[in-house]
Order: C-alpha cells, then sequence, then structure tokens
C-alpha cells in the first residue's frame, strides 16, 4: 500500500512536473515572441533615429556654409556638390549629372561629336585609358591601353571624375588637345597632341592565317557585332579554328556579349547580374540555334579587354570552350542605368554587378588568362639571303620595288591587309601563341 501511494504520488508529481515545465515554456515564448516585437521595433525606431539624426546634420552642414563660408553660394550649388560627392565615393562608375552634364550625355548617346577614341576607367583612383579604339585620333597618336592621364590640357585629373574628364576630351571635331600621360617603363611623363575627330568604327575586322584559321578582331560591342561575326565565319567555310581578338577591347552592348558567347554555347547560363532590387537579378542563358560546339576557340585578352570583353572571353573559359590568352583583364564588371531626377538632371547609379557561369565576380577582379603570355615580338634567328626557290622571284621582285621606288597596286595591298603572315605573328608573341595552341586544339579535334 505504501509503495502503491508512492508510486501515485511519482506519477502525480510527474504530471504536476510535466505542467509546470510546459506553462514554463509556454510563457518562455510568449515573452520570447513579445521580446523578439519589441526588438524589432526598437531596432526599426533606432534605424529612423539615426536616418533622421543623419538628415538634421546634413540640413545644419547645408545651414552653415550658406551663412558663414566666405564666398556666396546658393543652396542648389551646395546641393548638386554634394551629390556628386556622395555618388563619386559610392564607386568610379556612379555620378549626379547636372543640367550640363545630362545634355552631354544626350549628345554622346543620340547626336555627333568630335573625340578621341579612347575609353577609360578608374584604377586604383587614377584616371586611366581602358583602351584606345582601333582607327581613331588616339589610337593614331599613340595613346596605349594601362596609360594613367596626369593631365588634360593643362587641367589635372586628381580627383576628376569620369563625366567631367570625358566632357573635356570632347569637342569640335579637328579641335587639338594635349594628353599628359603617365606610363609604365617610362621615366617621366608624356605628352600627346591629338586632333580631336568625328568617330566611326568598324567593330569587327577578319583576316586568315594559313588555310583554315580566321582571325575575328572585335574593336568594341556595337550593335553590329554578332551579324558581323556570322558574315565573316560564313564567308570562310573551310575554317578548322578561329581565334577572337578582344585586346584593347573596352566593351559595349551586353546583348552583343550574350549573342557572341551564345554562339559558341549550346546551353548554360552566360551571365547573370545581381542586385539589391529583385527585379535586377537576371539570368541571361545559352540557347541552341544556330551553335557551334565543334570549333575549337582561343581568345586573346589584356589589360585593355573590359565589360563586354570580360563576359566574352570568362564565359567561354568557364564553358571550356574556348582558351584564353594573353594578360588579366580589366575588372569592370558592373550595371548602371540613368535615372532622370527631373527634367534636366539624372543619376548614373550602379545598381547590379555581373558574374560568370561558376559565379565568380569580374568588378575589380577581371578574367585571368588559361595562358599568360606578355605582348612583345618574337626574334627569329637571322637565316642570311638563304632563300628557297620558289621564293626567290617574289622577293627578288620586292627588292626591286625598294630600289625602283615601284609600289604594289592598291587591290594587291588591300588584298594582303585581309591575311596575316608568318612574319606578322612573329610581331605579335600572344597572337603566335594563340596560333600555336589553336593549332594543337586542331589537332586534338581531328582524332
Amino acid at each position: 500500500m505504501i509503495g502503491l501511494i508512492t508510486t501515485n504520488m511519482i506519477i502525480k508529481n510527474k504530471k504536476a512536473i510535466l505542467f509546470g515545465f510546459l506553462s514554463t515554456v509556454t510563457a518562455s515564448f510568449i515573452f520570447a515572441t513579445s521580446a523578439n516585437a519589441d526588438s524589432n521595433e526598437l531596432k526599426e525606431s533606432s534605424v529612423n533615429t539615426s536616418r533622421l539624426e543623419a538628415y538634421l546634420k546634413f540640413t545644419k552642414i547645408v545651414q552653415i556654409i550658406e551663412e558663414q563660408y566666405v564666398d556666396d553660394i546658393n543652396t542648389s550649388d551646395i546641393i548638386n556638390n554634394a551629390l556628386k560627392g556622395m555618388l563619386s565615393n559610392l564607386d568610379a562608375h556612379s555620378s549626379f549629372m547636372d543640367k550640363k552634364e545630362t545634355k552631354e550625355l544626350q549628345v554622346q548617346t543620340h547626336g555627333e561629336f568630335g573625340g578621341l577614341g579612347i575609353t577609360v576607367g578608374m584604377k586604383d583612383g587614377a584616371l586611366t585609358v581602358i583602351a584606345p579604339l582601333e582607327g581613331t585620333p588616339a589610337d593614331r597618336a599613340g595613346v596605349k591601353a594601362g596609360d594613367i592621364i596626369l593631365k588634360i590640357d593643362n587641367q589635372a585629373t586628381i580627383g576628376m571624375t569620369i563625366d567631367k574628364a570625358v566632357s573635356i576630351m570632347r569637342g569640335k571635331p579637328n579641335t587639338p588637345i594635349v594628353l599628359t600621360i603617365v606610363r609604365k617603363g617610362e621615366s617621366k611623363p608624356l605628352k600627346i597632341k591629338i586632333i580631336r575627330d568625328i568617330i566611326e568604327i568598324q567593330s569587327v575586322y577578319s583576316k586568315t592565317i594559313g588555310d583554315d584559321i580566321l582571325y575575328l578582331r572585335i574593336t568594341s560591342f556595337d550593335q553590329k557585332v554578332v551579324d558581323g561575326m556570322r558574315k565573316a565565319i560564313k564567308k570562310h567555310k573551310g575554317i578548322k579554328g578561329i581565334i577572337i581578338d578582344l585586346r584593347n577591347n573596352p566593351g559595349g552592348l551586353l546583348n552583343q556579349a550574350i549573342g557572341v558567347v551564345d554562339m559558341f554555347v549550346k546551353k548554360g547560363a552566360i551571365v547573370s547580374q545581381k542586385g539589391k532590387i529583385p527585379e535586377e537579378n537576371l539570368v541571361y542563358n545559352a540557347t541552341s540555334e544556330d551553335t557551334d560546339t565543334k570549333t575549337p576557340l582561343v581568345v586573346l585578352v589584356n589589360g585593355g579587354s573590359a565589360s563586354a570583353s570580360e563576359i566574352v572571353s570568362g564565359s567561354l573559359q568557364d564553358h571550356k570552350r574556348a582558351v584564353i590568352v594573353g594578360k588579366k583583364t580589366f575588372g569592370k564588371g558592373s550595371v548602371q542605368v540613368v535615372m532622370p531626377i527631373n527634367q534636366d538632371e539624372a543619376l548614373r547609379l550602379t545598381i547590379a554587378r555581373y558574374y560568370l557561369p561558376s559565379g565568380r565576380t569580374i568588378q575589380a577582379v577581371g578574367v585571368t588568362p588559361d595562358v599568360e603570355v606578355s605582348y612583345g615580338e618574337i626574334k627569329k634567328a637571322e637565316e642570311g639571303i638563304s632563300i628557297k626557290e620558289k621564293d626567290l622571284q617574289k622577293h627578288l621582285e620586292s627588292e626591286l620595288e625598294k630600289v625602283d621606288g615601284v609600289h604594289k597596286d592598291s587591290k594587291k595591298d588591300k588584298k594582303d591587309k585581309k591575311i596575316i603572315t608568318e612574319d606578322d605573328l612573329y610581331k605579335d608573341a600572344q597572337l603566335k601563341s594563340g596560333v600555336d595552341i589553336l593549332k594543337a586544339l586542331m589537332i586534338t579535334n581531328q582524332i
């Protein structure tokens, strides 16, 4: 009996303990939920308070400047200067554009203007030439990718925004401008005089190397790139390998970069972009239509390859569809949009970053080639005047032309410009390496 009572008491006590435990847990949960709600409200209140304090601080500083700054300055100018500083400190590509700058952007986008033919960016805080566009005044004057622009005419570029620098360099055709540049390997700054001109660019050049290699040079990604490449490939039906030269290509239209990759990749992501707003999180996928997955590819890049060039080379690299040869690219992989603030002013804001199929970013990182090769000339061993019999007549004719001052007819010159010779290859170590790698891929492709 005693044992039974004890057992019953233990059972009752266990029930009481369990009830007490459940009550405690329930109370704790209610308390925790209430505490979390209170905590969230406190956090939100704290953020709102902090935001209000920041706005008040800004207003107070504007008022102090208006009242006590040595020169007269109106509120609108103070705010505009503050906005320019705020945007430029976000990143090198975001900016606030006042009435004048917004108008200049419209001219750049829709109108005709005189320029130099260079694309510039900010690298380590310095105004840097991403690349001179082929055949433009800057290219002819000797501006090179990687040059740091120290002065534009007499204006120092330290602290200058990209938009400001571009607006100064742009001007009426046939007017001169002097760039003071710092170049790696040079002991002192160089002064380069350039005459502005209307910028007209051919975006795709095609040449042949031997009988079975097609060389495609893309100078920039304008709206004709994909169409130009397709026409060139169709024209050269017997090719067994393709070299795509993206060196000193500063980028351009995203849809053209996607289109180029889509020509050689059958499925999967080509590039994606991710931002704070869900609508900006996009993935661009390859399609299977008219896709060449067999022809071996080599892509040439360097420090002047940026933006769309990096998307093409990086995506083809991730898909293991091409071998990338050259030097590390510039590292510009962000998305900007222009947002009108009112009728006269606008905001250029970075809203997303590009990501390659593997998930890696381009921004400030760039694309590292599979095979790194520096630009330069390859020295050939001198062979004296030893000439094969079949080349003797051609050689003697060439020597006679030098003596007599006789020039080849223009048609022959034009035809020769479509062919890359062995001598041309030895003058360009990156291209020579690319061709050697491509030939190995072509042999493997045939096995």
